[in-house]
């Protein structure tokens, strides 16, 4: 842009015609001079604004106290209830419609589906029913696991458990009053029975 352009070497800027806005007087008692700043009222008076000259907003602000008049446990259940932004809050394992808390004497949660009924009785004695692994043709250590522990190939997960729950019983020593003369076919079983519950038959 040339600076010694013909087409603006006379512009002229007109004056606005509206009236300009005069700031109200200061609120401060004596003080003529124009409020120009806003300072809050005060607690329950949350949008509303004093207008003070700039030096009494400042003496204005140093002595401002929000909780003003409050007592001490007032002022503490309102700067904890400025964590959650004063919304309302519930205890874990609680509702706002008055669900179960946790379970008595065992300070865990109520599961949702516990709280249910179903035509079919899916859910027992407050347990989710067991998923059964994949019923595939078990291989040849997987049937000479099942021979130890005695129980058929196509035994299901459940009762190769009950099982294995009955063989640990009777051939732990403290079944035998301390004798330790089958800790190897006790140990003989819990293998047999992990190798079947890692290929998934229980």
């Amino acid at each position: 842009m040339k600076l010694d352009s013909k087409y603006f070497d006379r512009i002229r800027v007109r004056q606005s015609d509206k009236p300009q806005h005069e700031a109200p007087a200061c609120a401060w008692e004596g003080c003529c001079e124009p409020g120009t700043h806003r300072a809050p009222r005060g607690r329950d008076q949350e949008g509303q604004y004093y207008q003070f000259c700039f030096e009494h907003v400042r003496l204005y602000n140093k002595s401002y106290n929000y909780f003003s008049g409050l007592a001490d446990t007032d002022i503490q259940r309102f700067l904890k209830d400025s964590l959650t932004g004063h919304r309302p809050t519930w205890k874990m394992g609680a509702s706002s419609e008055g669900t179960p808390g946790p379970a008595q004497g065992t300070g865990r949660p109520t599961p949702r589906w516990s709280r249910h009924t179903h035509a079919y009785n899916l859910f027992r004695d407050g347990e989710l029913p067991r998923r059964e692994g994949p019923r595939r043709r078990p291989r040849t250590l997987e049937i000479k696991a099942m021979e130890t522990l005695g129980v058929a190939q196509d035994a299901n997960g459940g009762a190769i458990r009950l099982r294995y729950k009955a063989l640990v019983k009777q051939y732990h020593p403290d079944a035998n009053g301390g004798d330790r003369g089958n800790e190897d076919r006790l140990r003989e079983v819990i293998q047999a029975y992990k190798l079947l519950k890692q290929a998934g038959f229980c």
